[in-house]
């Protein structure tokens, strides 16, 4: 990777509450870092912060209400139910649940990106997927950084999707305070009631993101997340106020057959990629960036 002075801006609002006041200045040579880490340390420390989230009281909410959805999620619907856009769901109901992990941000040197990677964690033993069945990424992980990972059994994707991942089974993606248009691609690139009934989102509210937009902006540059503000359900999740830059405005979101039932064909008829051109300072490291 070329050694430059280029400047990425990457959305890590909460992420570490030194760096609330602005985005998270990538450069190149950064994202090229590989810094030492003390692995063994630092999978203790993960691990120490497992157990202290599963002793906090707000955790059995959050197992609760991702127990359900993802029960909802299993039993895909009867015959007769959006017959033709769930014919191919209706043969992945035996696959089991997959995790993807988008965003997580330096958890080495980031106490709260630490706090999300040991949640990630708790969310996979309580709806039991395999650590090898949750794919993760972010450009900014050092190697050091994706030894952990790999030594945690979660599975490091190797090139940046960008969010744009076909849906083909049922999968939980946990996305915490990632940049809207990682979201956007993810919606854009499954925009079909096959592929929305099998998504779990695990991050900030669509509404939320709406409230915080202006709506011309909004429906032009994030369409899709706009579009799904009403065909979508979210579940609000607690936050702990000692807590409050790490999960706060967190909710599951899901895709109902009930709200997917009967929209128009139309509604999935036209579906151009996002380009963002309008969106000088786009939430999200590009791939194209990283070369």
């Amino acid at each position: 990777m070329a050694n430059t002075a280029e400047e990425w801006q990457v959305a890590r609002r909460r992420k570490c509450a030194n760096r609330r006041s602005k985005p998270l200045q990538v450069t190149s040579a950064s994202l090229s870092c590989n810094e030492a880490l003390d692995i063994s340390k630092t999978i203790n420390r993960i691990r120490d912060t497992v157990s202290e989230l599963r002793r906090d009281d707000f955790w059995p909410d959050w197992k609760g209400q991702l127990l359900v959805t993802s029960e909802a999620l299993s039993n895909l619907p009867e015959k007769g139910d959006i017959e033709e856009q769930l014919e191919t769901a209706r043969a992945d109901r035996c696959q089991q649940l997959q995790c993807v992990c988008y965003g997580l941000g330096p958890f080495s040197s980031c106490v709260s990106a630490r706090c999300q990677l040991a949640m990630l964690l708790l969310l996979l033993e309580a709806v039991q997927i395999p650590p090898k069945e949750c794919c993760i990424y972010d450009p900014i992980f050092s190697s050091s950084e994706k030894d952990v990972l790999r030594e945690l059994g979660l599975t490091v994707l190797a090139q940046n999707e960008e969010g744009k991942r076909l849906v083909t089974r049922p999968t939980l993606f946990y996305l915490m305070h990632c940049g809207k248009a990682l979201y956007n691609n993810l919606l854009w690139k499954n925009w079909s009631a096959e592929s929305l009934f099998l998504m779990v989102l695990i991050g900030n509210s669509f509404s939320g993101m709406r409230e915080r937009t202006i709506e011309r902006e909004f429906n032009r540059d994030y369409s899709y997340i706009s579009k799904s503000v009403n065909m979508s359900e979210e579940r609000q999740l607690p936050c702990p106020p000692h807590l409050i830059d790490v999960f706060s405005d967190t909710a599951v979101i899901s895709f109902p057959s009930d709200r997917l039932n009967g929209l128009p064909q139309s509604t999935w008829a036209e579906s151009p990629e996002p380009d963002y051109k309008n969106c000088p300072n786009l939430e999200i490291i590009l791939k194209d960036a990283q070369s």
